[in-house]
């Protein structure tokens, strides 16, 4: 199966780096590296997706690629 994409870019407004799973609607992160953010929208990701369990809310299937994968393929 596969995952969900996760989006980390840095945002000079916010002073560090955002990580987003565009997948799953306002799951996002914030770190300090690259690497912080990453290990925190994993944290958000389960806790988005037991929230949507929990809730009997659908939980979408990973669809979403960048174009420059998609051009690739």
């Amino acid at each position: 199966m596969k995952d969900y994409h996760i989006n980390i870019f840095f945002s000079e407004d916010d002073g560090g780096f955002i990580a987003d799973i565009p997948d799953l609607e306002a799951c996002s992160a914030f770190g300090d590296t690259p690497e912080e953010a990453l290990r925190e929208v994993l944290v958000a990701k389960q806790a988005w997706l037991a929230a949507a369990r929990s809730a009997h809310k659908p939980v979408p299937k990973p669809t979403y690629r960048p174009a420059i994968y998609r051009l690739a393929s």
